[in-house]
């Protein structure tokens, strides 16, 4: 099997992987098209196994990745997955590969990546990238890490922004910010925003819609990031079941 690269030519007959199974997800899928579509202007390459699966890795000029960063020089991981049957098989290595020798190519310091200080949902795995070389450059509350290859030990260490550090906002109630980096969000974020004025919850949500608002936004996942009460809870995308379990717990305390 190859792997190809997924371009505005190519975009609307190609399938584009998710970390969420949804069999009704095709209007999903369309916001993050479009996503990619304005992103490849900014230099965003996609790249996948030319397979219907999640094997792929998507990267940018971290100087117009939607993170809260400061990685002047450098390209930005936006997202790698390798899932199910396809683990094992060196496409993972393959895929990476290919995205330093492209980064080497177009004259950048390293790669930048996020992560955590142990495996999250949706974060990039820290183990198997600490294996392939990266460090962590920074860390941000409670769990981020950004990690780095640099191709020259003279390149400059890349940071989160201070607004991304300490997981607080001064909004109370729950408050959500996302993007459609993800096909899923902008399912689930009205969908748990409606269940919350169902039970007479106050809840704020904030769509980053541009490159500028997703650099200065208070947490490091710009994906999918929900608040409550001020403090930063979890980047994990909420279905209804798990958003009721949520609403439970804090009605506890």
């Amino acid at each position: 099997m190859k792997i190809i690269t997924v371009d505005s030519n190519n975009i609307d007959e190609q399938h584009i992987c998710c970390a969420i199974s949804d069999k009704k997800s095709e209007t999903c899928v369309s916001s993050k098209k479009m996503w990619l579509k304005e992103r490849f202007k900014d230099g965003l390459v996609f790249n996948k196994l030319d397979v219907r699966a999640k094997v792929f890795i998507e990267y940018i000029p971290a100087e117009k990745a939607w993170f809260p960063i400061i990685a002047d020089g450098y390209m930005h991981i936006d997202c790698f997955w390798v899932s199910g049957q396809f683990k094992g098989q060196g496409y993972a290595n393959k895929l990476l590969e290919q995205c330093i020798s492209n980064a080497k190519e177009k004259g950048k310091n390293g790669l930048t990546v996020l992560s955590s200080t142990k495996k999250m949902p949706f974060l990039s795995d820290p183990k198997y990238l600490k294996y392939k070389g990266f460090r962590a450059a920074d860390t941000a509350h409670p769990y981020y890490e950004l990690l780095y290859l640099p191709f020259d030990e003279k390149a400059p260490v890349p940071k989160f922004k201070d607004c991304a550090k300490q997981g607080k906002i001064s909004e109370e109630g729950i408050v959500l910010y996302y993007s459609n980096q993800c096909p899923h969000t902008d399912k689930y974020a009205p969908i748990i925003r409606d269940i919350a004025k169902q039970h007479d919850v106050t809840f704020t949500l904030h769509k980053i819609e541009t490159t500028e608002q997703a650099q200065n936004t208070p947490a490091p996942f710009t994906t999918y990031s929900l608040f409550y009460d001020g403090i930063f809870v979890t980047n994990e995308i909420l279905s209804e079941k798990k958003f009721e379990k949520f609403l439970i717990s804090i009605n506890k305390e």
